[in-house]
């Protein structure tokens, strides 16, 4: 079994919801603290030992190529004023990963945003997260996606147990359960499917491990919901082919794309940041009084 090495993050979206301030700064680098949320992604696939990094950019996203790279009149005057430390901080992030960028020209769906990594990838099991998902674990959950991988041998669907109004906003997997309680063979994924629709409450988060089948099966799969090209769509067209499993990680999920999500993620990173937890959980404190 070939290990996981590539991993693809679309982030060629508008970023509609965080309008005004994603017309010029795109939402996948809106800061957590200290860190764009893009960041914590990637080292998240770091720390998985995924070692090439395939983003799906647009024109407007060009902000996000150049933070990973580098930036020798920056690392220079910060070297000048003595602020070695910044400057090795900096210099870091342009050695973190291999990235590669594969641009989108048309933004008609995170399937076809997926295809367009395909000559990137190969013949290879690969990661998938989106750009605005941030999941805080122990043991990264990427990790605990190709841990599942090898045991199954097949695409592994990131979900967790969901609510009511979960099933109106995500993805749902209807599975199987095996000898592994967090691990379900995959029956049907449906879109948003709403309580009453079936009786899982697995809802699909934004993390993937795949087998390079899916190219294929995104290729055949017909335009869906806004003539767009959705994931889900071709997963569940590969599951009357294909075995799928899901696993249920271990984790706290923010999706960043919501603010609402967005803020719960920012006090998260704020209450557990060694420079101003303490100062900040001070200020929580009178501003709820």
């Amino acid at each position: 079994m070939k290990k996981v090495t590539k991993a693809v993050i679309p982030v060629a979206g508008y970023g509609t919801r965080f309008l005004p301030v994603s017309k010029a700064i795109p939402k996948e680098m809106l800061p957590l603290v200290d860190k764009p949320i893009i960041q914590f992604i990637i080292e998240e696939m770091v720390a998985s030992g995924i070692e090439e990094v395939v983003l799906v950019t647009s024109q407007n996203k060009r902000v996000i190529e150049d933070y990973f790279d580098r930036s020798f009149e920056l690392e220079y005057r910060l070297e000048q004023a003595g602020k070695t430390a910044q400057r090795d901080m900096v210099q870091k992030m342009s050695e973190l990963i291999k990235v590669v960028s594969v641009r989108q020209t048309e933004i008609i769906g995170n399937g076809h945003a997926l295809l367009q990594a395909k000559e990137v990838i190969g013949d290879e099991p690969f990661a998938f997260a989106y750009g605005d998902d941030v999941i805080m674990s122990d043991v990264p959950v990427i990790q605990q996606m190709i841990d599942a991988y090898h045991k199954t041998g097949t695409t592994i669907v990131g979900v967790k147990q969901g609510t009511d109004f979960d099933t109106t906003r995500y993805g749902v997997v209807d599975g199987e359960p095996t000898d592994d309680p967090t691990i379900h063979k995959i029956k049907r994924i449906l879109e948003k499917p709403g309580p009453d629709s079936l009786s899982s409450r697995l809802v699909t988060t934004g993390r993937f491990v795949f087998t390079p089948e899916i190219f294929s099966f995104l290729e055949q799969v017909k335009p869906g919901k806004g003539g767009e090209i959705w994931l889900n769509d071709a997963l569940d067209f590969m599951l009357h082919n294909h075995t799928a499993h899901s696993k249920t990680y271990d984790g706290i999920y923010f999706d960043c794309g919501n603010k609402l999500e967005f803020a719960k993620a920012f006090l998260h990173v704020a209450l557990r940041h060694a420079d101003i937890k303490d100062d900040f959980a001070e200020v929580l404190k009178h501003s709820s009084t």
